[in-house]
């Protein structure tokens, strides 16, 4: 066992020697591997930095021989640069010698037609100038060239002149109408676009205006643009009011369609109407102010109130004043429509110069705008001015001649300037405070003049004279009486108007803080104080009448009048505002002069009462002087029955109510008083003749009275 452990080991140290040589061995053959490697690296080195040494040398010879000619060439390529730029300098600055003879042919012939070929040749002569001016001032080039664009930009201002003046035209008076009528019938109004000039044309104007501000240093064009502009404006307000006095002279309508396509399709449309009865109003108050009326009033013509037949009344001479004044008809229709058409021309004022001034802003520089548009306004706006301004003077003259209709004139086209004062400001904003002040003195002026003729009016009512042939002979309603209340409802249908009108008088310090109701207040104390005033000159004007009797008919009538009128106009809405108890204050006076006239019966009554009737017992004789006393009594009464009947059959009570019922009333007094008497008188014989005394049944003394107030009977 001891061998065999020793010799273990032995063989393991020798196959670990055997390992390690062989690694040994392999190290070496490793180890001079790389070093023939390195070798040949070292061989391979000094070969490439040969080749990189020969590389070097040959680059340094080359660059040697190439720069000098690089630097020649740069140098050759500098000079031809600078020759060529030399060479197009000289084109360039020859060509501004050349401008003034390459341009004459546009230039002289003009811009039409041709105005962007035309402006190009202007920016030729233009860079030409400046050239001149900047590098040779005193050649007499840069005469010729300054001359050439003077002599463009005058025949660039003449073509501006001219493509306004072509195609500039005054608005159809149906298409500014169209513009300014609302039809009630449409839910949504189609604006009508007034378009002043062709599209193509606009745009060349435009173009020619930008570059005379921006090149041509001019402003004296916006002259031009506004004269002419200016012209048309007021031309097409001229043919509105031609237009009107025209078509409205001949029927009264107005065609105004939409646009010419639509001419079939589009209705006619009438002018706004105005009161129906101002131009009657006019005539009366006329007719009134002419005092006298070559001494023929008696009569008046009233505006028909319900229940009143005017065929029962007496034909008086002043009635021949209707076919008189029938002539002056056709004055009132002229007046109608020039009030008519001023009150359109001031809308289509206002529309027309906002057009304009659309127009205008696509034209003229901005920070000209205003100016320019108040100089195109101001001739159409002085004429409207002026035309009202004579309106005022013409009611000025007439108010001196105590013709107070002249207030009614004034009354819709006052109010058509207060409704429409906002949209004028609004148009005007930016104009001259002159300019924007025209309107608001006009509105004072006809405020003015027409509070006059407010107060005038109340003033004549009171003071009318009490003449004699002035007065109804038949107690009718006095033409006073008409003329105030046609008045008063003129009034009504411009209220607000009339108000604004007595408030502008006013001296507080308030009267710029009026509200509408303050002048309502104000109209109902005025229409009271015409009311009273005319109470009093009635009451006065009844004391001509001899006849007790025929003063009170005329007042009665007179104040039934004035009741019916202001029940039936609703101006007794109005004059309650400040007298509640007006209607029952009328209603006690009617019944008041009712009563004052049935004491006229009681000189036929009287005689059938018993005062002085003899006492007798039936079957005994009367004596001579009781049979007389009867006579007497029957004679009295038949007499002043039929004296009565005689004179009040020509009295007149226009109201039909009214009259039925006062001769009811007298029927049934005087009937009964009668057939009572014949009662008493029935068995008693006091004549031979009793169909001498006993003339009338009382039948027939019913049927008498019914006819009374009846001229036809």
């Amino acid at each position: 066992m001891g061998i065999t452990s020793r010799m273990v080991p032995t063989e393991d140290a020798s196959a670990r020697k055997r390992e390690i040589e062989e690694k040994l061995k392999q190290e070496q053959e490793t180890l001079s591997f790389i070093r023939e490697n390195m070798e040949k690296s070292d061989q391979l080195t000094k070969g490439m930095v040969s080749i990189l040494s020969s590389f070097e040398s040959r680059l340094m010879q080359l660059e040697n021989s190439i720069i000098p000619v690089h630097k020649q060439t740069e140098n050759l390529q500098r000079l031809q640069e600078n020759v060529d730029k030399t060479l197009s300098c000289m084109d360039h600055v020859i060509s501004y010698y050349h401008v003034a003879k390459d341009t004459d042919r546009i230039i002289r012939e003009g811009p039409t037609g041709r105005l962007d070929d035309y402006l190009l040749c202007i920016a030729k002569i233009q860079k030409a100038v400046e050239y001149f001016q900047d590098n040779n001032p005193d050649s007499p080039e840069l005469n010729t060239v300054k001359a050439r664009f003077e002599k463009g930009k005058e025949l660039l201002e003449a073509e501006f002149r001219s493509l306004l003046t072509r195609y500039s035209k005054p608005v159809p008076p149906i298409l500014i109408l169209d513009a300014i009528t609302v039809d009630e019938e449409l839910e949504v109004q189609e604006d009508v676009v007034l378009d002043h000039l062709p599209e193509a044309v606009l745009q060349d104007i435009i173009c020619i205006a930008g570059w005379l501000v921006e090149y041509g240093r001019n402003q004296d064009f916006m002259n031009v643009y506004f004269q002419i502009r200016s012209n048309q404006l007021d031309r097409s307000i001229k043919g509105l009011k031609d237009h009107f006095r025209k078509n409205s002279a001949s029927s009264g309508i107005l065609y105004s369609p939409a646009v010419p396509t639509k001419r079939k399709d589009t209705p006619t449309k009438k002018a706004p109407k105005r009161p129906g009865t101002i131009r009657k109003a006019q005539n009366l108050l006329k007719q009134y102010s002419q005092h006298g009326l070559d001494g023929k009033k008696g009569g008046s013509n009233l505006t028909p109130l319900e229940g009143y037949d005017h065929d029962l009344r007496v034909k008086h001479p002043s009635d021949a004043l209707t076919e008189k004044h029938g002539a002056a008809a056709g004055k009132d229709d002229v007046l109608d429509i020039e009030i008519d058409s001023y009150i359109h021309c001031i809308t289509a004022f206002v529309k027309l110069a906002q057009s304009e001034y659309v127009l205008l802003a696509e034209i003229i520089p901005e920070h000209h705008q205003k100016k320019t548009f108040d100089s195109l306004i101001q001739e159409a706006l002085d004429n409207l001015m002026l035309e009202g301004d004579n309106i005022v003077s013409a009611a000025r003259r007439a108010i001196m001649r105590h013709d107070y209709s002249a207030v009614l004139t004034i009354f819709p086209i006052l109010r058509h300037l207060k409704m429409n004062k906002s949209e004028f400001d609004t148009t005007l904003q930016g104009t001259a405070a002159s300019t924007k002040n025209k309107l608001p003195t006009l509105i004072t002026s006809m405020e003015t003049i027409g509070a006059k003729a407010l107060e005038e009016f109340a003033d004549s009512i009171k003071n009318d004279p009490d003449k004699e042939y002035n007065m109804p002979k038949d107690g009718t309603v006095h033409e006073l009486t008409s003329n105030a209340i046609l008045f008063l409802q003129q009034l009504l249908d411009f209220h607000e108007t009339a108000g604004a009108m007595l408030a502008s008088q006013e001296t507080s310090s308030s009267a710029g803080s009026y509200t509408s109701e303050f002048n309502k207040r104000l109209l109902s104390s005025y229409i009271c104080k015409v009311l009273g005033n005319l109470q009093l000159n009635l009451l006065s004007k009844s004391k001509v009448y001899e006849d007790s009797a025929l003063s009170a008919i005329f007042l009665h009538n007179n104040y039934n009048y004035i009741l019916k009128s202001l029940e039936k106009s609703e101006l007794i809405q109005l004059v309650t505002v400040t007298q509640k108890k007006a209607e029952s204050s009328y209603r006690e006076l009617i019944e008041q002069q009712i009563q004052m006239y049935q004491r006229s019966w009681l000189k036929v009554t009287e005689h059938l009462t018993d005062r002085n009737m003899p006492v007798f017992q039936p079957g005994t004789k009367l004596k001579d002087k009781e049979r007389q006393v009867i006579k007497d009594k029957f004679k009295g009464f038949n007499d002043g029955l039929e004296e009565l009947c005689k004179i009040q059959k020509g009295w007149a009570i226009p109201d039909k109510e009214q009259r039925n019922f006062i001769r009811q009333a007298q029927r049934r007094v005087v009937s009964d008083a009668y057939r009572a008497f014949l009662q008493r008188c029935a068995n008693i014989s006091f004549t031979k003749n009793p169909e001498k005394y006993h003339k009338y049944r009382p039948e027939e003394v019913e049927e008498m009275i019914e006819k009374l107030f009846d001229t036809s009977a």
